[in-house]
């Protein structure tokens, strides 16, 4: 019996490996309930800038895929919500970073369109500098762990400027020809990017 178990947990590593995909980050800020919220709405390419080297056909699959998560966990799409989701993406460093764009509270770190910290905080489509606060409170952001491709959303309350979920998932691009993913892959990076989500999928989603 011990080995039969021993072999399972082997398979099943095995099957983990397998993925292209890992989470990267995966945190809840203010001790926020996102099971309040019953709408959201996801950032489009009207509000900012989409990130150098991405297809507007490859947003608006992120989109669709983040779309898919939220309405298995029961919340309604409106234009009007106070819940934002922000899509990031970290680019190649060497790519130039547009003009600083100054946040509402700049000091000590002005906010830029591209990566900033050297390069490895992603490039946000709604500027972050609006509702990150300009201190360092998200320590990840600057250890180096963000390679090109990783895919970063934020949640955040945009009315009270309140970041309340932030997760990120690598890598979006394959490796093997530096191409976004295909339509079922990005799906699988935003299952991913979910998978710590606070709030579960609703009953007739799960296992499917």
């Amino acid at each position: 019996m011990k080995k039969l178990l021993t072999l399972i947990v082997v398979l099943a590593g095995l099957l983990t490996s397998c993925s292209p995909f890992n989470l990267v980050t995966s945190t809840t800020y203010n001790n926020a309930d996102l099971s309040s919220y019953s709408t959201f709405r996801i950032v489009t390419p009207e509000e900012g800038k989409i990130p150098p080297g991405m297809a507007t056909v490859t947003y608006y699959n992120i989109a669709a895929a983040i779309r898919e998560q939220m309405v298995e966990r029961g919340f309604t799409e409106d234009p009007n919500s106070p819940l934002l989701i922000n899509i990031g993406l970290t680019v190649k460093q060497q790519i130039a970073t547009e003009p600083a764009y100054q946040a509402l509270t700049p000091y000590p770190y002005p906010y830029t369109w591209g990566p900033y910290y050297g390069g490895y905080a992603p490039w946000f489509m709604y500027p972050r500098g609006y509702y990150w606060p300009p201190y360092n409170s998200n320590a990840q952001v600057i250890t180096g762990i963000y390679n090109e491709g990783v895919l970063t959303m934020d949640m955040v309350n945009i009315n009270e400027k309140l970041p309340l979920f932030s997760a990120s998932v690598g890598t979006i691009i394959d490796n093997g020809n530096s191409q976004f993913r295909n339509l079922t892959g990005i799906a699988e990076a935003v299952q991913t990017l979910f998978s710590k989500f606070p709030v579960p999928l609703l009953p007739q989603y799960r296992g499917k």
